[in-house]
């Protein structure tokens, strides 16, 4: 599927995540985890190998590189996630108007967040968990350089999600070329944030360049 037919299963599976109780979500949090780790051997096979042949630097190797105790460090991230309060529906403060009115101010999800990133794969699995956990879709936007393992991740994650009786695109791989991002860059109305994760070339670029709202983190370390 293209970046609008994506957005717009997600966009369909977060009105439902958004009513969704904490007990479910949690649910869905370690079937992850448990997709995860039955999945180890085939995410194992991941990217290194065509790195290599590409010529690529160790230190990118290092980033791209799985082992099963990173897998397993992925799958505790989500059970890790799943022991946490339910961020939705949080009271963070509150005042009476002088009409008698009260407002509170309230957390709620956001919707379908777009998250745009470089190399290391668990950020997929991060990614996907923590939105998960605050009632949001995700669609993921990895590195061609980790395609391989990205595509294994999501599809176990996704497994996951099914098996706790969740909706499969609330976590959805976008794969592609530069037109992919473009594509997410230009979604207004289909994605409801983009995040850019990765260093300062591709933070600026999707600051610069977003028709989508941007949360702008900061530049990663690269060595």
């Amino acid at each position: 599927m293209n970046v609008a037919e994506l957005a717009r299963a997600a966009r369909i599976a977060a009105r439902g995540l958004a009513v969704t109780d904490r007990a479910h979500k949690d649910a869905g949090l370690r079937a992850m985890a448990n997709a995860l780790t039955t999945a180890t051997e085939e995410i194992l096979a991941g990217d290194v190998a065509r790195a290599r042949a590409a010529g690529t630097g160790e230190a990118s190797i290092d980033r791209l590189a799985l082992d099963r105790g990173r897998v397993m460090a992925m799958a505790d991230g989500l059970h890790a996630l799943a022991a946490l309060p339910d961020p939705v529906g949080e009271v963070l403060r509150g005042w009476r108007l002088p009409n008698g009115v009260r407002v509170d101010q309230v957390r709620v999800p956001l919707g379908v967040i777009g998250i745009i990133y470089e190399a290391r794969p668990n950020v997929t699995a991060d990614a996907a968990g923590i939105c998960l956990k605050s009632g949001n879709a995700s669609l993921l936007r990895g590195s061609s350089s980790a395609v391989d393992s990205n595509r294994v991740i999501v599809q176990a994650l996704r497994a996951g999600l099914t098996a706790a009786g969740l909706p499969d695109d609330a976590v959805a791989l976008v794969e592609g070329g530069h037109e992919t991002t473009a594509g997410m860059m230009q979604a207004r109305g289909l994605i409801d944030v983009l995040i850019p994760r990765g260093g300062a070339g591709l933070i600026g670029a999707v600051v610069s360049g977003s028709q989508v709202p941007v949360i702008e983190t900061g530049t990663g370390n690269c060595h």
